[in-house]
């Protein structure tokens, strides 16, 4: 009976994994992940329909487990070592901090704190997009790659490469940066899935670098292009160094007198 509840639960956790990268892909439809900060219309998504993308990954992932658990295992779609779990975790989260800082001098030349009241909702984003995200790819995924006997690095390479595709970070115009780090995540947690046999370091690690990139460049992983951000716009409109504002100096001798 178990030889047949098996391949069974494998062919429905493979349905259930191909719907989570299609939910990856609607992300920018549901405001989430790196789509966080606004939506088509340009005003921030609603928080309804933000929540109903996390729920949707959340039954999903859970159904995995609903319909066999050792097949959820074995697509480590669990925490795994929780000891060596959070040391790994802890420690990508520690270099994805210093990545998103690097990130934000490179591009701003200083870091852009957010305001503080817009947090809870981006940590809540961090939070639902590092569990989706890593019970699809470094989970399911990757799961199914080494499943099917591939060898675990190329399994960990084509799983990032997946996950690039699904987060539309490579598309044209977007910032490069970004990709990269994204690609250099993928790969790190990809392979600490393997070595603790979970997913447990990958969402710890992701949570915190998601969450770091939001602190450091104001953003939720999606810049503006080159040359249309705030600072970007003003730097274009500042006189060049020891150059003075005639106009300006003209309306201050005028206030004087």
């Amino acid at each position: 009976m178990e030889e047949l509840i098996r391949p069974f639960g494998l062919l429905i956790a493979l349905a259930f994994t191909l719907l989570l990268v299609v939910l990856r892909f609607q992300a920018a439809l549901f405001g989430v992940a790196e789509y966080a900060d606004v939506g088509p219309d340009g005003q921030p998504t609603r928080l309804r329909r933000r929540l109903s993308w996390y729920l949707i990954g959340f039954v999903i992932v859970l159904a995995i487990f609903v319909v066999d658990p050792n097949v959820a295992t074995d697509l480590y779609v669990g925490l795994g070592d929780r000891p060596r779990a959070v040391a790994f975790g802890i420690a990508f989260g520690v270099g994805g901090t210093a990545l998103a800082m690097g990130v934000a001098w490179l591009r701003y030349r200083h870091l852009r704190l957010p305001p503080v009241g817009s947090y809870p909702v981006a940590l809540l984003n961090a939070l639902g997009t590092a569990f989706i995200d890593e019970a699809t790819f470094r989970g399911a995924v990757l799961g199914f790659l080494v499943l099917v006997g591939l060898n675990g690095w190329l399994a960990i390479v084509i799983q990032a490469l997946v996950y690039g595709l699904a987060t539309r970070l490579g598309a044209p115009g977007r910032d490069r940066s970004i990709f990269v780090l994204a690609l250099l995540l993928a790969v790190a947690t990809g392979w600490a899935t393997i070595q603790t046999g979970g997913i447990g370091a990958a969402f710890i690690g992701h949570a915190i670098a998601r969450f770091a990139m939001f602190l450091a460049t104001g953003h939720a992983g999606q810049p503006l292009p080159a040359g249309r951000e705030v600072e970007e716009i003003e730097k274009r409109r500042r006189p060049p160094d020891g150059w003075s504002i005639v106009g300006v100096v003209r309306d201050t001798i005028g206030r004087d007198r």
